[in-house]
Formats: structure tokens, C-alpha cells, sequence
């Protein structure tokens, strides 16, 4: 499995998957097959046992400031530099600023010798609300982006009765 490097993938660099949701990766790559530029012709889903290890997961106060820190730095490090702050795409999924500072953290932890992190566990809210005044978005889900290829113990194509 080959990893994201796209400048907008919102846990930065790794391997995507969507945590125990196959029918949304389903849908996704449904919804990817469909545009002119996708190579999708047959999607299908892929499970895996994931073993996080090292998990910046983003649902806990600890690695929200371990993030709010390395937001802080890459401003300072663009701001020194003369560059553009990456920017979130409000209207689309593209997270440039996100990626940025995920990716960001890690060099830091790398620069300063600290163990790296292995993978990145975070809530992502997408879509319409699911009826009137609902504080529930009909594509929300958890996604884990899996940066130690090691952490990947097995996979398997998700049979197509688990997809309903």
C-alpha cells in the first residue's frame, strides 16, 4: 500500500482508512470512480487489522496541543520565511493548512529525536445534517492514517454483504 502525500490530506502523509465504516469507503470510492480524472473503474473495500502503536489521536486533549503547538510553529516558521500560511478550502475536503501542521509535527519530533508517530486517528465531519437543526453530519467518520506501514498486521477485501 502505497501512502497519501497529497498537500491536502488532513492527517498528513500515510495510508487512509476509514475506521470500522466500510460502507463510507465504499461510498467514497464511489463517489471518486464517478469524476472524469479518477482511474476507478471497479471499487471495492479493503479492511485491515491496524495496530495504532504511536497514535496521535486526535480526540484526546493531549495530542490537541501537541497540533495547537505545531500550528503555532509552522506560522512563525512561514511568517520568518516571507511565505503564505497554507489555507483549509472551506467549500471542498481539501485541508492544506491541516496537512501542513500534521506533517509539521512529525518533523518536529523527528528534529528534536523523539520517537516518531506511527499513526493519526481523527474525527472528520462532512456533509449535510442528517434533519433540521441536527448537530449530526451524514458523512461523518473516523479515519486513521497509518504512517509505520508496520502497523498494518492484515487485510482483506470486505465482503460485499458487509457493504449494505
Amino acid at each position: 500500500m502505497k501512502p497519501s502525500k497529497n498537500e491536502y490530506d488532513w492527517l498528513g502523509t500515510g495510508i487512509y482508512f476509514w475506521e470500522a465504516n466500510p460502507r463510507r469507503g465504499l461510498e467514497w470510492a464511489v463517489e471518486l470512480g464517478a469524476s472524469s480524472r479518477s482511474n476507478i473503474t471497479d471499487p471495492f473495500v479493503v479492511g485491515a487489522v491496524i495496530d495504532l502503536g504511536l497514535c496521535l489521536d486526535l480526540t484526546t486533549s493531549d495530542a490537541i496541543s501537541w497540533v495547537r503547538a505545531a500550528h503555532r510553529a509552522l506560522v512563525e516558521t512561514y511568517s520568518k520565511a516571507g511565505w503564505p500560511t497554507p489555507k483549509n478550502r472551506k467549500n471542498d475536503l481539501r485541508r492544506n493548512l491541516d496537512c501542513a501542521v500534521i506533517n509539521s509535527l512529525h518533523a518536529i519530533r523527528e528534529s528534536n529525536g523523539e520517537e516518531p508517530i506511527q499513526t493519526v486517528r481523527g474525527v472528520f465531519t462532512e456533509g449535510r445534517p442528517i434533519y433540521d437543526n441536527a448537530g449530526f453530519l451524514e458523512k461523518t467518520h473516523i479515519q486513521i492514517a497509518v504512517r509505520d506501514p508496520t502497523c498494518i498486521k492484515g487485510v482483506f477485501r470486505v465482503p460485499k454483504d458487509h457493504l449494505r
